[in-house]
């Protein structure tokens, strides 16, 4: 592994920031002139110069909020211009950035807002989250940044290429008036739903997802290049779309096509218009696209080089489908929030292979153990072939995903508990074996996972919901397959005897307390939960 270190630090290079504001810093000195964000929705293009004085200016305008090294600062905005200048803003600021959903139910958001305790929200004004934090009298609102591509723009422009812009790029500056700061220091916390129900933050560093920026980078061929123009419609206050999408974008100094959500019609009409390069997504977007006429789509992605996907288990039949139909491999990559998000890719051994998320990233660490942490047979890629097994896979070469690197987090907010182990490995809930070549193939995950179009559902979060109804005696939730999101949330419940209660009355409950993608699509009345014979219901058999 230790070459594959070298690899990845090598494409770093020297001028590597530590810092994350100074990706952008380091982007505007390179090419001042060319287009970092191009913001579809809003019509708004910001060079990389423009990008980095209205960075400066979002610092200043949260320090005279009172915000200072260290203070969290929550992101409730759409994908946009302004919350990349915010997020950015917010770093450079020395603080650390919390990025929500723009639309999360009051129940979820006064969850993060309680365990992080932030100093600023930067949100609409007229949105659902100003209602949450009205009456909050230590936490300040603040409007989205106002971004335009017009006079002000230009104005940064001219300040970012004399004087006080040019000075501060050739210095590298990206600490605040506290003196250095980046390494060791968080950036993001990034809230995640755990076992329990109850959110967890996870602490990224600047060290952290700047190591995973340049592992990214020394993949060949590269996901992003200074010269690609790559199209984001993924959520950016999702880690996927945030680091390995905009950062990665940042890192690299190239393009970033944003768009506030996804419609397959308008991304094709973008592929061409906005001379996209390289497409990133998660599995049901590449399955929305199918459904356009075949010749559409292909003549869309004939200027694109590279497409990836990530977030969920990619189906074999999608991929094919995709091939077929555009004449493009879809690389599928692994990855976890805890991890600054990715793990492998396909890309690394240079084909798209179904059933497999590919090789470790260069610098990645990975190895399989068993549930004390110590490592299995399936460490040594098996000759599958030999194994008789349908899938490739025998159950003493399987174990659970672990890692380690310069890439991990430091634990969970606030006090860094559940990171890293003393011998600096992380273990994951995930099951899977490595096949002959030494790629990964997920089997399972130890947890009851459920993936809703790339986002996590933990089960036990929405029993807590249900249960909330006088109605439910008892409920259990399971992730069964949709054609569309890969997977779906499955409602069994048990009434209380007399009890009348509708799948009506359980998704419209849910929907008022649940993130969309949490809130169950099925609903299915039961006299009984199945057990285990020590007393667990058996999911298994839902």
């Amino acid at each position: 592994m230790q070459s594959q270190q070298d690899e990845a630090s090598a494409a770093g290079g020297a001028d590597t920031p530590t810092h994350l504001a100074d990706l952008v810093r380091r982007a505007a000195r390179r090419t001042p002139d060319a287009a970092a964000i191009v913001d579809v929705s809003a019509g708004t293009s910001l060079t990389w110069a423009e990008f980095d004085a209205a960075v400066d200016d979002e610092t200043e305008r949260l320090r005279a909020a009172g915000v200072g090294a260290g203070d969290r600062v929550v992101i409730a905005l759409d994908n946009g211009a302004p919350l990349c200048v915010s997020l950015f803003g917010t770093l450079r600021a020395d603080a650390v950035a919390v990025p929500v959903a723009p639309r999360s139910v009051p129940r979820e958001l006064d969850a993060v807002l309680i365990n992080c305790s932030p100093s600023v929200v930067v949100a609409d004004s007229d949105g659902r989250i100003a209602e949450s934090i009205n009456g909050r009298s230590s936490i300040a609102s603040v409007a989205p940044p106002d971004v335009s591509s017009t006079g002000g723009a230009r104005s940064g422009h001219e300040r970012s290429v004399s004087g006080r812009g040019v000075e501060r790029v050739a210095d590298g500056v990206g600490a605040g008036p506290g003196g250095p700061s980046g390494g060791e220091a968080i950036a993001l916390v990034v809230y995640t739903s755990g076992t329990t129900g109850t959110p967890r933050g996870v602490m990224l560093s600047h060290r952290a997802l700047i190591a995973n920026r340049v592992q990214q980078g020394a993949v060949r061929p590269a996901p992003v290049t200074a010269v690609d123009r790559v199209l984001l419609s993924l959520p950016l206050f999702h880690v996927f779309g945030l680091a390995a999408g905009l950062l990665q974008v940042c890192h690299a100094g190239a393009t970033a096509v944003l768009t506030r959500r996804f419609e397959p019609e308008q991304s094709v009409e973008l592929l061409t218009r906005e001379r996209v390069s390289v497409v990133g997504g998660v599995p049901s977007m590449y399955r929305a696209l199918l459904d356009l006429p075949p010749e559409q789509l292909r003549a869309a992605f004939a200027g694109v080089r590279l497409c990836t996907s990530g977030g969920a288990p990619l189906p074999r039949e999608w991929l094919a489908a995709f091939r077929d139909t555009t004449g493009l491999d879809l690389y599928e990559g692994y990855g976890l929030s805890e991890c600054g998000p990715v793990l492998t890719s396909t890309l690394v051994g240079g084909r798209a292979k179904p059933g497999s998320v590919g090789a470790p990233l260069p610098g990645v660490e990975l190895r399989l153990v068993d549930a004390e942490g110590a490592p299995v047979a399936g460490n040594a890629a098996a000759d599958t072939a030999e194994q008789g097994m349908e899938d490739g896979s025998d159950d003493e070469d399987t174990g659970l995903v672990a890692t380690r690197g310069p890439h991990l987090f430091s634990g969970y907010w606030p006090d860094g508990h559940g990171g890293p182990d003393a011998g600096g490995w992380f273990r994951t809930a995930d099951v899977g074996y490595l096949d002959a070549d030494g790629d990964l193939h997920l089997v399972d995950r130890s947890s009851d996972l459920v993936i809703v179009n790339g986002f996590n559902v933990y089960p036990r979060e929405v029993e807590q919901v249900l249960a909330e109804l006088d109605a439910v005696a008892e409920a259990a939730v399971v992730g069964i397959p949709d054609d569309r999101t890969g997977e779906a949330v499955r409602a069994v419940v048990v009434r209380v005897p007399g009890a009348e209660l509708t799948e009506d009355d359980v998704v419209a409950h849910c929907r008022e307390r649940l993130a969309r993608f949490k809130v169950p699509a099925v609903v299915e009345f039961v006299d009984a939960l199945p057990r285990t014979p020590t007393g667990k219901v058996a999911r298994r058999k839902l």
